[in-house]
């Protein structure tokens, strides 16, 4: 087997519009077919992306037997379900990130992944694949700024429309959720470590219920991050990565586009470097890799164990804030 089969369950904008147009142009993934609960609107989507076979439901996708491995970007209350009836049907699965609601429904779909040891599983964080993340990573561990001793991150968008499921509270939405889980993992990656203690403060919209600022310090043994994330505000994104020794800037950190170079700067003294990366897709990469991973039968770039331990971040988050204080995750 050369390359993988995909199914896509759902036609959310972040797969039609994002991912599977990417990973189309991967060199070891095939889109076969596409699901949604419309079969109209599976249909469209397939004809608008050249996808072979289109389902009026998730159930039947799951049992076709060409298709090797599924793409879940469901709204995050139904990541955890549906992975595990993909699992269930014998499918591979890459899950849009967070993985969970919660620590303890992530650690539920641990336990049932190791029911099936020759199925991988994998949260979908793609800028972990981006070139220049992995030079931050290799800058980082190679001492370039002396001792990592600070991670600041913002990230925002303006979202008030009603009827997006970012901004409905029952389907998982809010800002903690959808982006607030990137700086969490972003400072998990480049300490190499789990945070000792958290601190949170959520500002919650009326209307929606959902956290619309939320900002949160994670406690490590080494050092400290911060972040801000915002779904009501002007957009914006940036991570400053601060050592003993000199400071790495990230340009556009999460949304790499796709079209465009990328670019870190690397500040040490009076002296600045640019590094540029070649264009490339975080989304392509991604499906690759994963991709790779389950034809040479090894072990999945990012474990569930990681996906777990991010979602206890969250979780932490969330229970500082209701408390007011401290907290271990």
């Amino acid at each position: 087997m050369h390359t993988l089969n995909w199914g896509i369950l759902s036609t959310a904008k972040i797969g039609v519009k994002k991912v599977i147009p990417a990973m189309q142009h991967g060199e070891k993934c095939t889109i076969r077919a596409i699901a949604s609960r419309d079969e109209k609107r599976a249909r469209a989507a397939a004809e608008q992306l050249g996808i072979p076979r289109a389902y009026g439901s998730y159930d039947e996708l799951l049992t076709d037997k060409d298709i090797h491995a599924i793409y879940n970007p469901l709204p995050n209350h139904l990541h955890v379900s549906w992975t595990i009836k993909a699992l269930h049907a014998g499918k591979h699965v890459l899950c849009e990130k967070p993985i969970a609601l919660s620590a303890d429904e992530a650690a539920e779909l641990t336990e049932n992944a190791k029911m099936y040891p020759d199925l991988k599983v994998m949260e979908a964080f793609m800028y972990r694949f981006h070139p220049q993340w992995i030079k931050a990573k290799e800058l980082v561990k190679a001492g370039e700024i002396g001792v990592l001793q600070t991670i600041q991150t913002f990230f925002s968008y303006n979202n008030v429309n009603p009827d997006d499921i970012r901004n409905i509270a029952e389907y998982g939405g809010g800002g903690l959720m959808d982006i607030g889980c990137y700086p969490i993992s972003v400072a998990r990656f480049l300490f190499d470590t789990e945070p000792i203690d958290v601190f949170g403060h959520m500002d919650f919209d009326p209307t929606f219920e959902t956290d619309i600022l939320t900002s949160a310090v994670l406690k490590f043994e080494n050092g400290r991050a911060t972040f801000t994330v915002s779904t009501q505000v002007e957009p914006y994104q940036r991570v400053l990565i601060f050592g003993t020794e000199g400071q790495i800037e990230i340009d556009i950190p999460f949304n790499a586009p796709p079209n465009k170079p990328t670019r870190l700067w690397l500040n040490k003294k009076s002296h600045t470097e640019e590094i540029e990366f070649d264009i490339c897709d975080q989304y392509q990469l991604q499906g690759d890799a994963f991709s790779q991973a389950v034809i040479n039968d090894e072990p999945v770039p990012t474990p569930l164990d990681d996906a777990v331990a991010n979602m206890r971040v969250i979780d932490a988050v969330i229970k500082s804030h209701s408390a007011g204080m401290w907290i271990k995750p």
